[in-house]
């Protein structure tokens, strides 16, 4: 079996956002415990913050000359696919339409793309959506093109599944709440909602949960030191865990961090700040596992205030809602993402019929 490495085509910056780059990192994370390296093709920005926990992976960095999509960039793409002899090609950007999917597919590579519109047609092997919708009848895709779609596929960072164990019950009060819309707070909220925290009569101690490379980031520190006994900034990858498992409810966006979150199995609020994440915020509801408080421009001191009281005051529904959540996220998609990977890459030469296999 060769190990040929994979090739990953993903930009990460204020323009498009940080959670593409993430989500790529949790599955080269998975590849490289099948002994497989990844290159990323990216542009990044800021890359200081980007470039070390890519490279801390065991990952390579190749920069892009142009922005997803475009017809400098497919010719660089296919050069560095020549060059690394790579077995397979990620794509996860919007961008990217079905006519640079099928020069990718020319090139006998496999190619999966990662994406959560649905608002093309897909030539690609393997079409990954790594959140909760839209469901099979929103894709339209070419023949031979295998969905890998729900629950089962969630991409959940490894250092956060091992929490599971470690809140296996619900953790001792004073109650902890945590502010965590995920890698790209689009709206800049986690500041007003860590207030509408602090005046929740219950609440004890707030946490926001942000990447280093937040754009307000001084602003949410500045916030944390007007009141350091009940209000922190956590930045650190290695901390962030930690504040997961102490919590016993959090405030998030309905993208990958809501279902990470329930993977552990922390009670839900969602404040939904993207239109793709609407699918997920209610599919979270359906399970239990979340109560979708609505759109973000919708939301008041008011609203976040009941909604906090009522849970805190019902020790049981914070029981189900955990349970409903580590039920729904088992926290072993990236490891079925790659087992896919790896049957597209060696499929079965010829059917063994049950003659010879007597």
């Amino acid at each position: 079996m060769t190990r040929a490495p994979v090739l990953f085509r993903v930009d990460a910056g204020p323009k498009m956002g940080w959670e593409h780059f993430w989500r790529c990192m949790i599955f080269a994370a998975a590849l490289q415990r099948r002994r497989r390296t990844a290159h990323f093709l990216s542009r990044l920005e800021p890359a200081e913050t980007l470039l070390p926990p890519l490279k801390r992976g065991g990952n390579e960095f190749l920069p892009a000359e142009a922005e997803a999509g475009s017809r400098a960039d497919l010719d660089q793409t296919l050069r560095e696919i020549r060059r690394l002899q790579v077995a397979a090609v990620v794509v996860d950007s919007p961008a990217v339409e079905e006519v640079y999917l099928d020069a990718l597919r020319s090139t006998g590579v496999a190619v999966v793309s990662i994406d959560s519109h649905a608002a093309q047609v897909f030539s690609s092997h393997l079409v990954l959506n790594p959140l909760l919708g839209p469901t099979r009848e929103g894709y339209e895709v070419r023949r031979g093109t295998q969905l890998l779609l729900g629950s089962r596929y969630v991409m959940i960072r490894s250092e956060v599944r091992r929490v599971r164990l470690m809140r296996a019950s619900e953790p001792a009060q004073p109650f902890r709440a945590i502010v965590a819309l995920g890698d790209d707070d689009l709206n800049n909220q986690s500041g007003e909602l860590a207030k509408f925290l602090l005046n929740c009569p219950r609440v004890g101690r707030v946490d926001i949960l942000v990447r280093p490379h937040h754009p307000h980031l001084k602003e949410l520190q500045a916030l944390a030191a007007s009141c350091p006994e009940r209000l922190e900034v956590v930045s650190e990858p290695g901390d962030i865990p930690v504040r997961i498992s102490r919590s016993h409810l959090a405030l998030t966006a309905g993208n990958s961090w809501s279902l990470e979150l329930a993977c552990v199995g922390v009670p839900q609020l969602v404040v939904v700040q993207s239109e793709v994440h609407w699918p997920t915020a209610h599919r979270l509801e359906e399970a239990g596992a979340a109560a979708c408080l609505g759109w973000h421009a919708n939301i008041s001191a008011g609203t976040v205030r009941q909604a906090v009281t009522t849970l805190l005051s019902d020790p049981l529904e914070r029981i189900s809602m955990s349970r409903a959540g580590r039920k729904l996220i088992d926290g072993r998609g990236p490891d079925r993402l790659v087992t896919a990977l790896e049957i597209v890459l060696h499929p079965l030469s010829q059917p063994v019929s049950i003659a010879a296999a007597a």
